[in-house]
This record gives C-alpha cells, structure tokens and sequence, in this order.
C-alpha cells in the first residue's frame, strides 16, 4: 500500500517560509558585504542556500529589494540593542558611557553592517530612503541621547548645551572609523584599531572623549 505524503499544515508553512527567507538573508548579507551591491550575484546567494534564484524573487522581488530588506535587518539589529537599553539608573555620566559602549561592542561584533553601510553610502543611501521601514525605524539611541542630556544639563554634570544628532554622529563616526579603516590605518601607521589587546583602551577612550565634550567649560561668544 502506498503512503500519501499529508501536505504541510498552515503553521509549518509558515515557520519554513521565515525559515527559508532567515537563511537567504543570512547568506545575502555576507555576499553583499564580501562583493559590494553591484559585484553581488543572485545566483550565488541560491547556490549557497537550499531555494533557487526564482523562490529568492518570489519572497524579495528583485535584487534591490533583496538588499533593502539585508539593510532593514541589519539596522534592526542596532535599534532593537537601543531599545532594550536602560541607562535610567545611572548616573547621566555612567548613562552616557554606557549608550556609547553599546555602539563600540556592536560595531565591532557586526563587520558586515559596517561594510553594508559603507556600500549603500556608495549609493547615495538610495535604498534606505525608499525604504518605509526604515524610515519607521528611525533611531531609539536620539530618544535615549535626549533624556540623558536633559538630566545632565538639570543636574549640571552637562556644561554643554548639545544637540542629541550631533552627539550620536559623533559615538557613530569613532566606532565606525574603528572597524571600516582598520586594514588602512593599519597599513598607515601600523596599529590594528580592533586588536584585543587594545580593545578596553579604545572603548575607554570612547567614554572619555564623549564625556569631556559634554563637561568641557565653553566660552561665551
């Protein structure tokens, strides 16, 4: 007698469409990353995955949007991190530390998304601004920024009137420069920027810096 396969139920569907659709990301972003944009090739990212260049356009619809979604995801990453931090029983000084702690740790742990973003730069951010979802997004990390400022400024830890964005771009740019110029600089003036042995002093210095801008006596004009 002959078993007649049962089809897969509604919820199985559903948990191997993520499924397929998690692994075609996970190996989209590396191919992105490791061949920029353009250099990256459909058919490689489905030799490397178990669906086919079809199924990859029928869950994405085409090569751009495949690398909007990568970029949807990998800024998710950031900005669920920024969510879930909580600095309000600290101090606006061990607060403030601890938001640029956690760009430096995620930079460092996440290469591709520094190369992600380096290669939609290139681009002139045309995906992220067609993206709905990440203009949702925006950034919990200026919410934070704010709050913290706020108390600083009221308890007069802060002499600095600054301005969250400015402060934000400023613990983006050391953590960023970190990992995307790392072979450069290195070749430059012979420092690795992320070798572990000097790993506590940059993110020290990170905290330092911030903190002495944020504490610095300015002058009146």
């Amino acid at each position: 007698m002959t078993s007649v396969e049962e089809p897969a139920r509604p919820g199985e569907r559903i948990r191997d469409a993520a499924r397929t659709r998690a692994e075609i990301l996970d190996v989209a972003t590396q191919e992105f990353a490791r061949a920029g944009f353009d250099g990256a090739r459909v058919d490689e990212i489905a030799a490397r995955t178990r669906t086919t260049k079809r199924m990859i356009y029928y869950y994405f619809g085409s090569k751009e949007q495949l690398f909007t979604a990568v970029l949807e995801r990998a800024y998710g990453v950031i900005r669920e991190a920024e969510q879930q931090l909580d600095v309000d029983h600290l101090d606006p000084v061990a607060a403030i530390r601890r938001l640029a702690e956690l760009t430096f740790d995620h930079h460092e742990r996440h290469p591709d998304f520094i190369r992600l973003v380096s290669i939609e730069n290139i681009h002139g951010a045309e995906h992220i601004a067609a993206s709905e979802e990440l203009a949702r997004m925006g950034s919990p990390a200026l919410a934070v920024i704010r709050r913290i400022l706020t108390a600083g400024q009221e308890s007069g830890l802060f002499t600095a009137d600054v301005d969250a964005v400015d402060l934000h771009a400023m613990i983006s740019a050391f953590c960023f420069f970190r990992v995307s110029n790392r072979h450069t600089f290195g070749a430059l003036f012979g420092r690795d920027l992320v070798a572990p042995a000097q790993r506590e002093h940059y993110r020290a210095m990170l905290g330092d810096m911030v903190i002495a801008y944020l504490t610095a006596e300015r002058s009146a004009d």
